[in-house]
Formats: C-alpha cells, structure tokens, sequence
C-alpha cells in the first residue's frame, strides 16, 4: 500500500528544517541511523508516492516520517509547505506503543512557530 504524499507535487521536493530541533535530534544518533533516516528523507523528496510504511498522517497537516533501524523506531514530525517544500521539525526514539503526545503537541507548537515566523 502506498501512500501519496501531497500528490499536488510533480516534481523533486525540497526539504527544510525549522528551528534546529531536527539537527538536535540527530547529532544523538549514529551514523547508521542517520543514514536510514536520510533514506527516509530521500523517499520523501523524490517519491510522488511513499509507502505508507515510512509516513503516517497524524492531523491537521501534520505527519510523522517512520523510520525502523537495528530494533528501533524512530519518528520525525513534518509538514508540506507551498512549493512542494516539506519542513522537518522535532524527532525522537518512540519507546512505547503509541506516539507520545508530548511530541506530538511539541510539533504544534514549532509548526505555530514556523508559521508566525513566516508570516513576519
């Protein structure tokens, strides 16, 4: 199963990060997860359709990159912005069965964030 991700875009996307909560969040990890993670970056930048597998809508415009590695699992909220850009925001380790809403709602707050800061 496949899921299309933001199936207005017919070209190469562009990726961003806001804030530097992405780059924070991997200078924790190793070279190797970074690397799968930068896989599942370059399925996001270059695929009209990525398996559902890798993303997963959460709401309102908000979605989760997942990435599985060595035993585990790691998450990275993203948005799609004008331009077919996609705007990586805060990433974590997921420890437990359900995706923490403290993450989640930390990923509301940079997207309000990212949107003031845009507007301005």
């Amino acid at each position: 199963m496949y899921y299309n991700s933001h199936y207005l875009c017919r070209m190469k996307r562009r990726i961003k990060t806001y804030g530097g909560y992405f780059e924070e969040f991997m200078s924790t990890l190793t070279n190797k997860e970074q690397d799968k993670i930068q896989y599942g970056l370059l399925l996001l930048k270059t695929q009209d359709r990525v398996p559902a597998k890798f993303i997963r809508p959460i709401r309102d415009g908000l979605y989760e990159l997942r990435i599985e590695y060595d035993g585990n699992i790691y998450r990275v909220f993203f948005i799609f912005d004008n331009d077919c850009i996609v705007v990586l925001f805060n990433g974590f380790q997921k420890k437990t069965r359900k995706t923490p809403a403290n993450e989640i709602d930390k990923a509301f707050k940079i997207r309000e964030e990212y949107y003031a800061d845009k507007q301005s």
